[in-house]
């Protein structure tokens, strides 16, 4: 299985200056965790790494002290997530008919759920790894009034990685770019066309790193985890 990974997000909410993935933790940037998860899944075969240039010398210096197995692929990106994921597109081997893309920033993925779905994308056109949503949800218009309470068992929060057969994806990218659209996954993208998207089981430690409780709270889940990332 091929992965890209979309790496070039900045820490405005975290408060932190450059590309948010450069943050430690225990000792290791936010993306060296997220390259080991990957890298120790026995279907991930072939990693791209997008993100813009500035960050390269110092990605390769992890690189190197990582020492990963699985061959990783460095990309440029664009201005924003969806602009970067189709320049991933554009940069995966012609041998890759299907494709997994997870964010940078969920640095708690682990192998476990790399392999969940990428043999899921065997089976379907296109999948999202998701958990049901627990709290009650309302829909609040621009005055602050609650407009709608959606039922919640019908409710799953969205998270990565997501999974498409790539010439699909290639075509609702390109498609998306012509009409203008702008979305921020590329179910989105899917569901515009009205394409299948399959839900698999996610975790629930698989946080997105946007703040810095986020960075405490991670770091409470690696402490308890005591994992040692290595490939099968």
């Amino acid at each position: 299985m091929h992965l890209l990974i979309p790496a070039a997000g900045v820490g405005k909410r975290m408060g932190a200056e450059g590309n948010k993935l450069r943050l430690s933790l225990l000792g290791k940037p936010l993306l060296a965790w997220t390259l080991m998860a990957a890298a120790a899944a026995k279907t991930v075969e072939w990693i791209g790494l997008i993100g813009q240039p500035v960050d390269w010398p110092i990605w390769e210096e992890w690189l190197q002290v990582l020492q990963l197995q699985t061959p990783v692929t460095l990309i440029e990106g664009g201005s924003t997530r969806q602009e970067s994921v189709y320049c991933g597109l554009q940069a995966l081997p012609p041998e890759a008919t299907r494709v997994l893309i997870h964010d940078g920033a969920r640095c708690l993925a682990t192998p476990a759920l790399f392999n969940r779905c990428a043999e899921a994308l065997m089976k379907h056109e296109g999948l999202i790894a998701a958990i049901p949503v627990k709290d009650t949800i309302k829909v609040v218009n621009e005055q602050g009034e609650i407009t709608a309470t959606p039922n919640r068992e019908q409710l799953w929060a969205a998270q990565t990685p997501q999974g498409f057969q790539v010439a699909k994806l290639k075509n609702c990218h390109e498609m998306g770019r012509q009409q203008g659209w702008s979305v921020t996954d590329d179910a989105a993208l899917f569901e515009r066309f009205d394409l299948p998207v399959q839900i698999v089981m996610g975790e629930e430690t698989n946080l997105k790193i946007t703040t810095p409780a986020d960075l405490t709270l991670a770091t409470l889940i690696l402490e308890q985890r005591q994992v040692t990332y290595s490939r099968p």
